[in-house]
């Protein structure tokens, strides 16, 4: 296969699959909202721990910051697995490699993040533009930033 070509087919099965794990991280935020957090809190909320930490609306709505970073981390372990294997194909399951591997493509997004927030800030607070445009110019860049990012450094292909 061309060179061409391979980057055609890692590029679509990257946003493919990014497209897939938006919508899943929307769905795994709304079980937590209308299902996870509801039980969780009626069945436990009267002991301190969970009341403080998940079931707590103030000063932050901690249903809603925990059903975030457990959809962001599912979602991330999913897609570092899809790029790795179908994306990229490596094929190495070596612990040690797969562990730098994942640290390097958790710190690329990150950098990423920050790149959205910094693209989508610029475009609605300084151009004005509506946040539906901001939204999109700012995860179209900073997934096409990541998809660089991790085919030279992560996966090195």
């Amino acid at each position: 296969m061309s060179e061409n070509n391979d980057i055609k087919r890692q590029m679509t099965l990257y946003f493919v699959f990014a497209a897939i794990m938006i919508g899943l991280n929307y769905l795994i935020q709304k079980l937590n909202q209308l299902v996870v957090a509801p039980f969780i809190c009626q069945s436990y909320g009267t002991i301190e721990f969970f009341h403080i930490f998940y079931c707590s609306t103030e000063p932050f709505n901690m249903p809603e910051l925990i059903g975030s970073i457990f959809a962001v981390g599912i979602t991330y372990i999913i897609k570092f697995f899809l790029d790795k294997f179908i994306v990229f194909r490596k094929t190495g399951t070596e612990l040690k490699d797969t562990s730098i591997e994942f640290v390097k493509y958790f710190g690329f997004a990150i950098l990423t993040t920050i790149e959205n927030i910094g693209i989508q800030f610029i475009l609605t607070n300084y151009l004005n533009s509506p946040l539906e445009i901001s939204f999109i110019v700012a995860l179209s860049i900073g997934y096409l930033t990541k998809f660089f990012l991790d085919r030279k450094y992560v996966f090195n292909v």
